[in-house]
């Protein structure tokens, strides 16, 4: 990200560039600076191509054609599965003139791909990951500002464990607090408390909080406050089998000396979820994860052939794990 910022300001770009990753807000946001500061509203020299159907053959013959009255031609790719696959993208990027600058959005990327490794050559390549705790703090307070708005660190932290760390789900939490408060300037944890929709993650993870401790009666609670807002029995068994799932890798990981960054990089976890990741598996033993594990899955098995119902296999679960 440092470097595409270098380059929009000193308005000096490289000829390709790839945002990709599992933080869709920033993807979004280089994506459109990006798109501004290289061509900004000069219809005539842009061209989006979109999908999994894009025909090479007129993508080829946009990005050889010559700007109109403009020193840049820009070529957005976006959602194509093109660096997933063999094509004769690397061939079109190698040919193409200096003129032309390629901006590729991407789902997922192989890099093994040579169209990815001629990117790689001649571009930037961007992975948006999900920011820490620290800079999601920061992030917040961005937001808040233009409006005339502070928040204190812990009512910052709050807001995070209420509504999760997707940016967008941050960027529209945010939005409805500031019209909540529209007469102070101040947000508190009471409006956090009035506004934020709490995510389900978040009720998953209090749900194993309980669980650890052998808090039944808290347990069941939140599993009822999930089904009163809908929320599937099935996806709450998906939810907590993975969870565990999580933490019994989190555990063989501290137990093998790995550090916190090294955990959030082979686990697959956001940043700022790691450490309560690395707390709550404290609450367990090897051996119970995989009962855990075990018994999820049985329960999941039990549900589809239909020899119980998904509401009481998931309530009976969280009893066994809690007696």
């Amino acid at each position: 990200m440092k470097v595409i910022k270098e380059h929009i300001k000193s308005k000096s770009f490289r000829q390709s560039y790839l945002l990709y990753g599992s933080e869709n807000y920033l993807v979004k946001l280089y994506r459109d600076k990006l798109k501004d500061a290289i061509i900004g509203e000069d219809s005539m020299n842009y061209s989006l191509f979109e999908g999994k159907d894009i025909d090479l053959i007129e993508l080829k013959d946009m990005a050889n054609t010559l700007p109109f009255f403009s020193e840049k031609r820009l070529i957005h790719i976006e959602n194509s599965g093109l660096l997933k696959k063999s094509s004769e993208l690397a061939d079109i990027l190698q040919e193409a003139p200096d003129s032309s600058i390629f901006l590729f959005v991407e789902e997922e990327v192989d890099k093994r791909n040579r169209a990815y490794k001629a990117l790689k050559n001649k571009g930037v390549i961007s992975e948006m990951k999900g920011l820490d705790q620290k800079n999601l703090q920061l992030f917040i307070v961005s937001l808040l500002e233009p409006a005339g708005k502070k928040i204190t660190q812990s009512t910052a932290n709050y807001l995070l464990e209420m509504a999760g760390t997707d940016m967008d789900n941050l960027n529209n939490e945010v939005e409805k607090l500031i019209s909540y408060a529209y007469d102070r300037d101040t947000i508190t944890n009471e409006d956090v408390d009035k506004v934020v929709t709490s995510q389900i993650t978040g009720k998953i993870f209090q749900m194993m909080d309980a669980i650890g401790l052998k808090q039944q009666d808290k347990a069941l609670s939140l599993y009822y406050d999930l089904l009163s807002v809908r929320e599937k029995p099935s996806h709450i068994l998906f939810l907590i089998t993975r969870h565990f799932n999580i933490l019994l890798q989190v555990k063989e990981l501290v137990t093998n000396g790995f550090v916190s960054s090294a955990i959030t990089e082979k686990v697959g976890v956001p940043p700022f979820t790691t450490g309560k990741y690395i707390n709550q598996s404290k609450n367990f033993t090897k051996r119970q994860l995989l009962d855990a594990i075990r018994l999820a899955t049985d329960t999941e098995e039990k549900i589809k052939t239909g020899r119980i119902i998904d509401k009481i296999g998931v309530e009976l679960l969280i009893i066994g794990f809690t007696r």
